[in-house]
């Protein structure tokens, strides 16, 4: 398992009973977290807002302190913008900042001109860490207002001049537009949801249309990869399942390191919460 463990901006304080009290830079989020089945210490009062989830699906944010509408949290020398959404969610998952660095590291390793392809990019925090190692990035989201949220990211960086091209598509048809134009890219990633519509209402399910997207994506990709990764917090899709698809599309073309790995939060108890699962080609 691949652990947070340098995110000063954020950390979890407790976990208990279904529930993580999170610091969010100056702030305190209390959310709901289905992986949370023991029991321990939770300070509800530390909370300036807490996620119920309702019975009858979705839930509501509840706040009892004064928050701002939205606020910045730093990991290194990247910035992103912090709002409490739908769904629980605040346009983070600190978990990823472990694939952050893996691709900081790699495009910077690289000593080349690195194109990369962002789908199902959500808010742009994989766009921003590839922008500030020196690659270019393609971001593709079905959502305008995730991307409008991603080109803040971006901006609040302090990278809107580097070579970034957002677009509000379903990845699926874009993915074949790309390989009709004949372009390339040296390095994929996607963050899949289990279910979605794209910009048209088309439907994507997971595990019906995964598969696919990735052999579709291995037309796009150059002669010479850097990376893939493909994200899951899907619980009935394994890393195993990831790192296969990998294996049969990507593997059956280019050589390289294939592998998945469970990415996890330390709270501030030493206890380690499970966060979805990821799957990289790397050469």
């Amino acid at each position: 398992m691949l652990v947070v463990n340098n995110f000063k901006d954020y950390e979890i304080i407790s976990m208990s009973e279904g529930e993580k009290l999170e610091k969010w830079g100056s702030y305190y989020l209390l959310r709901p977290d289905p992986e949370i089945i023991w029991k321990d210490k939770l300070d509800k009062s530390l909370a300036h807002a807490h996620y119920h989830r309702s019975n009858k699906g979705g839930g509501y944010w509840q706040t009892y302190k004064k928050l701002p509408d939205r606020w910045t949290v730093n990991y290194n020398n990247l910035t992103f913008n912090v709002k409490l959404m739908g769904f629980k969610h605040t346009g983070i998952f600190p978990e990823q900042s472990i694939n952050w660095d893996f691709m900081i590291k790699k495009i910077k390793e690289s000593k080349r001109d690195i194109k990369v392809l962002n789908l199902f990019a959500y808010t742009g925090c994989a766009t921003v860490a590839c922008l500030s190692a020196g690659a270019s990035v393609v971001h593709v989201d079905s959502s305008r207002g995730m991307v409008d949220w991603a080109k803040e990211n971006v901006k609040s960086s302090n990278l809107e001049d580097k070579p970034v091209r957002f677009l509000v598509d379903d990845v699926v048809k874009f993915v074949k537009r790309e390989i009709r134009r004949g372009n390339k890219y040296d390095a994929i990633i996607m963050d899949p949801p289990s279910y979605g519509r794209g910009s048209n209402n088309e439907v994507w399910d997971i595990e019906k249309d995964l598969y696919n997207l990735v052999e579709l994506c291995t037309e796009i990709l150059s002669d010479d990869p850097l990376f893939f990764i493909i994200n899951s917090y899907t619980a009935n899709l394994s890393g195993i399942v990831m790192e296969n698809i990998l294996k049969l599309t990507v593997g059956s073309i280019y050589t390289g390191k294939i592998y998945y790995e469970e990415l996890g939060i330390k709270s501030k108890n030493g206890l380690v919460l499970p966060c979805g699962v990821c799957a990289r080609y790397e050469k």
